[in-house]
């Protein structure tokens, strides 16, 4: 076969979306963020057999979230110069011993160990899997994205239940029974990983080959969009943080309800947070990505500041649109920095999944001592007001342009 025919068989295959592999890192995805979501489901039972302060509640999430966030740019940097196929599988292997120690931890600093250990296994999940989901886009980025973050959503709103009817009734050992689901992602993603070696790192490089023959926006206008994008992701989660960590005591303080009653609010949330993640990589291919991202910012405020003020009822029918809108935002945000950034694919996904973790742990830190001190209730006055944030997204240039879903796949 001649150089001219391979390449041209190079760019066919890479333009075709690989929905088997696309399904096979969204399910693990749902399998690792399920076991990490069993932690912030604990706290309840946590705070109550340790007599742990809500500042500690917020130390425990903020050492898993900075492990998570502080080796995630690097092992992107890394897999952009030397790809490492079977690093999913490895990674993972960290959960499951975070896992186990979880489970048996006898004092609170061996719940911050097992939290770190867990946040390291994320750490290298994330950047290298949303790698795996470009390379299986078939230009389709937004999608990719879409499905692969989807199982993480639908993961972490499985956690919840998984606490109220599993693990509460039974005690903090019955943690290590998920160690199983541990394995099985590290059996499914061994095998990813052998798509990786095989056809996904060829698939990659015509899509970074076409990129650098595109305009490419200024320097000084990459660094604004990043930093501005950077803000935008820092106002998402630091109000998930709020919902994620204190939504249960903020419910039980307020209105009284059950730990399991909290638990299934908690479910509502982030089930919609999960179905506003797959709509938007659709809608992000379709209509943009700097549209897209300018919605989902700026169209959660007006329930947001309805949050604070509402009863039992609509408090649940509020983080419904809240959950959705906030979602949709970052697969938007993901892409459009790939975009900008061509050829560093992990970087892109390590930087901001990283920084997407530290804010979350930052935030629920912050916020557990804001609550210790003035209390739960004025902690969601304050948060309401994040999306405000949003406004820095006109300073986002048009990139739409440049890198259209329906050129990329051409």
């Amino acid at each position: 076969m001649s150089e001219a025919a391979a390449s041209l068989s190079r760019a066919e295959s890479a333009g075709r979306t690989s929905f088997t592999i696309l399904a096979a890192i969204s399910f693990c995805h749902l399998l690792n963020d399920m076991m990490q979501s069993l932690l912030p489901a604990l706290y309840p039972m946590l705070k109550s057999s340790y007599a742990l302060s809500f500042g500690q509640i917020g130390l425990l999430t903020f050492t898993f979230q900075i492990t998570a966030s502080l080796l995630q740019p690097i092992v992107g940097a890394l897999a952009d110069r030397t790809p490492r196929p079977y690093s999913l599988a490895t990674g993972m292997g960290f959960t499951l011993v975070g896992l186990v120690l979880l489970a048996f931890a006898g004092n609170y600093l061996l719940l911050l160990f097992a939290a770190a250990l867990i946040g390291t296994g994320s750490s290298v999940f994330h950047p290298e899997s949303s790698r795996v989901a470009r390379m299986a886009s078939g230009g389709r980025h937004g999608l990719a994205q879409s499905v692969f973050q989807v199982g993480g959503n639908l993961g972490a709103a499985a956690g919840p239940l998984l606490a109220a009817f599993i693990v509460l009734p039974r005690g903090q050992s019955s943690v290590a029974w998920f160690s199983c689901t541990a394995l099985l992602a590290m059996f499914v993603l061994f095998n990813v990983g052998h798509w990786y070696k095989a056809h996904g790192i060829a698939r990659l490089k015509p899509r970074v080959l076409d990129a650098k023959t595109q305009a490419s926006p200024h320097r000084k206008h990459v660094t604004v969009a990043i930093a501005v994008l950077l803000a935008l992701i820092f106002s998402k989660y630091f109000y998930l943080a709020s919902l994620t960590s204190y939504y249960t005591f903020y419910l039980i303080d307020r209105f009284h309800v059950s730990v399991q009653n909290a638990q299934l609010h908690l479910f509502v949330f982030l089930g919609a947070v999960a179905l506003g993640t797959i709509l938007g990589g659709p809608l992000v291919d379709r209509f943009g990505r700097k549209y897209i991202i300018w919605v989902s910012i700026l169209g959660v405020l007006p329930f947001t500041l309805l949050l604070p003020h509402a009863n039992l009822f609509w408090t649940g029918i509020l983080t419904v649109p809240i959950g959705m809108i906030l979602a949709s935002a970052f697969p938007a945000i993901v892409v459009y920095a790939q975009e900008l950034l061509p050829g560093r694919t992990g970087t892109v996904a390590g930087l901001f999944f990283g920084f997407a973790f530290g804010m979350g742990g930052i935030g629920a830190a912050v916020l557990g001592k804001l609550a210790d001190t003035i209390g739960i209730d004025p902690v969601y006055q304050l948060c309401a007001f994040l999306p405000l944030i949003g406004l820095l997204a006109g300073f986002l240039p048009d990139i739409d342009n440049r890198a259209h879903p329906a050129a990329a796949r051409s």
